[in-house]
């Protein structure tokens, strides 16, 4: 089974108020000592985690694509020289529409990426200034058009459930969208996550996020048109052509290994979770006096491990097998779900079973959070 790395770079030109990812602005970055830093933080990882090739990469953050190209290939470089790159490797960066931006996807194919996930957000100029994004609704779609160029693969963001959004709006949004012939979308609901901007503005009533049920709606919507257009949702917020999935992230909601290294990036290896500092300044500091960035690594338990499987895999339309998870975690598969509540869920429509697998419905998924709080065993969210 081939492995799969994060990478994280922390740094943006701006905050965005809807964010609650590690993103740090700041006035200059020292790339070759970003550089010397991440390649470190790699090798620690490798030195605990060899073994398999690994089948992904992806740079997430932060803004991946302020990154010089050569400092990606660098990295790129050093981890294939550590591990091995699986055929047909997937390796991702997430990157901001921007012009300056949008000059550095040749480069960047040429340093090794091969799929790249755009931040587009809106495709209205009003929207995307609500949203505090620094470009507009042409400069993105020409980035895009860029990209595909220049990737094989490539997937973008959009946000929806804006306040006021009508049904109409999003319909129009999206169906343009869909004619851009990406074979990957990654649709998500607006959140008002703690400690953003955005929630300190709808504290003070600057706005009010859109009500439950006109984003229920909504949801349904992007489910319908996606379908119909061959995008199926395979996660709740993701979308692709079957074979188009980003095999990246489906090693997260399958629970699989993987390293993350990098400000703030969690890894899951065997039993261990780790997690890296996360202020950049931190980070650093870390790796130059131990060579590594690791802040925690803890050992979790069979019970906490099958807690975290059925937490990320009830968000893919395919479910979980429930008696893998119980081989693999040591636990009775009857022991997994609360099944009092699993027969509620299926009378109303929220839940299915098929054999041993078990999975969360269409109807389901927007309430999949309340759901899972329903759902898991206390006995292993307790363990």
């Amino acid at each position: 089974m081939a492995r799969a790395l994060y990478i994280h770079w922390p740094f943006c030109l701006k905050k965005c108020p809807y964010c609650d990812f590690n993103s740090h602005v700041r006035s200059g970055v020292d790339h070759a000592a970003w550089q010397a830093a991440l390649i470190a933080d790699m090798e620690h990882e490798a030195q605990l985690a060899g073994g398999e090739p690994l089948g992904s990469i992806f740079f997430g953050g932060g803004t991946p694509s302020l990154m010089p190209p050569a400092l990606v290939g660098a990295l790129l470089e050093r981890a294939e020289q550590l591990w091995g790159f699986a055929p047909g490797i997937e390796i991702t960066l997430e990157a901001n529409p921007s012009s300056v931006e949008a000059s550095k996807f040749g480069d960047l194919a040429l340093a090794g990426i091969n799929r790249v996930s755009l931040g587009l957000q809106s495709l209205d100029d009003s929207q995307l200034k609500f949203l505090g994004r620094l470009h507009n609704a042409a400069e993105g779609v020409a980035a895009l058009d860029v990209a595909q160029k220049h990737f094989a693969r490539v997937s973008f963001d959009l946000i929806y459930a804006r306040p006021k959004q009508t049904e109409a709006e999003w319909r129009a949004e999206l169906a343009r969208a869909l004619s851009f012939g990406t074979d990957h979308l990654s649709l998500y609901q607006l959140t008002i996550e703690p400690n953003t901007r955005f929630a300190t503005d709808v504290r003070l009533g600057a706005f009010s996020p859109m009500d439950n049920d006109p984003a229920a709606d909504l949801f349904e919507v992007t489910r319908e048109m996606t379908a119909a257009a061959g995008l199926p949702a395979y996660e709740i917020s993701n979308h692709a052509r079957p074979g188009q999935e980003s095999r990246h992230n489906l090693t997260y909601w399958r629970y699989q290994d993987y390293c993350g290294i990098g400000p703030g990036a969690h890894g899951r290896r065997g039993s261990k979770a780790t997690l890296r500092h996360k202020k950049p300044e931190n980070w650093i500091a870390a790796v130059v006096e131990t060579g590594d960035g690791l802040k925690e690594e803890a050992t979790l338990s069979p019970a906490e491990r099958a807690s975290e499987a059925l937490l990320m895999g009830l968000r893919l339309a395919e479910g979980v097998s429930l008696a893998a998870i119980g081989q693999r975690f040591k636990t009775a598969p009857a022991e997994l779900l609360n099944q009092e509540k699993v027969k509620l869920m299926t009378d109303l429509g929220f839940v299915w079973t098929e054999d041993d697998q078990f999975g969360v419905t269409s109807k389901g998924m927007p309430l999949l959070d309340a759901l899972l709080g329903e759902l898991v065993s206390e006995d292993l969210v307790m363990a």
